[in-house]
């Protein structure tokens, strides 16, 4: 787990049916809320639906043969209630971040499990650009909504190890400590100094590793609209009342 990378190139083989179950099992025993299990995997191997949901992702991970979107789905657990004649309670914000934390956590076991056996993978954030039409082609009813996007198969390159920030930066001891500016400057320095990253400043132009993130990456105006279309996809599906 110490070496992970996030792999983008991948060759022709596929993952067999026998390692993919495998995998997902995993997922499956993954921690979640009182056991309700409120996600769904989709997984997409076909053409021409796994290009056309590369493309959504921005033509990212093309050569994977893989990909694995996992949703929350609270709808299932209200079919559930329905057949047993009870309420329908959880189609909420509450319900919404618990299936959000589910999903994560299955994600994460089938990760690990796939690194395990030899895979490699890329977790994809553009399922938050693209939810409402990644949703559409896949089909997915009111209550099932794309979260997780991972592309998958046998690696066809060992990239470098990302850095991460230490200890130092993300653990407290009992409760949470407000760092100081030198924390924030001596904690983000494996990051701010490392040589890919100086070398991203320099092609962008910008006076720092963090502008990249808020300016070119991540703005603010982009934020802002991605997180209007977001809601208004969840609030359209009539399901969530938030």
């Amino acid at each position: 787990m110490l070496a992970h990378r996030s792999v983008r190139q991948f060759t022709q083989e596929s993952v067999s049916a026998t390692l993919l179950d495998e995998i997902l099992e995993c997922g499956l025993r993954a921690s979640n809320t009182g056991n309700m299990q409120l996600y769904s995997i989709i997984a997409t191997q076909q053409e021409p639906l796994r290009t056309d949901l590369c493309k959504l992702h921005f033509g990212q991970c093309a050569t994977a043969p893989l990909w694995l979107t996992i949703c929350t789905d609270v709808e299932r657990y209200h079919h559930y209630c329905r057949v047993n004649q009870c309420d329908e309670p959880y189609g909420n914000l509450l319900w919404f971040v618990s299936a959000l934390v589910d999903a994560s956590l299955c994600a994460q076991n089938i990760c690990v499990a796939a690194e395990a056996k030899g895979l490699g993978f890329c977790y994809l954030g553009t399922v938050n650009y693209n939810t409402r039409k990644i949703a559409e082609l896949l089909q997915c009813p009111k209550g099932v909504v794309p979260v997780i996007a991972i592309a998958m198969g046998h690696p066809a390159e060992e990239p470098r190890t990302s850095e991460r920030l230490g200890q130092d930066a993300v653990v407290h001891s009992e409760v949470y400590h407000n760092p100081t500016d030198d924390d924030i400057v001596r904690t983000h320095r494996v990051r701010d100094e490392h040589p890919f990253n100086q070398q991203m400043v320099k092609e962008n132009g910008t006076r720092n590793y963090c502008e990249i993130f808020t300016t070119k990456r991540y703005p603010h105006d982009m934020n802002v609209a991605v997180s209007n279309d977001l809601l208004q996809f969840l609030r359209d599906s009539g399901m969530w009342d938030f």
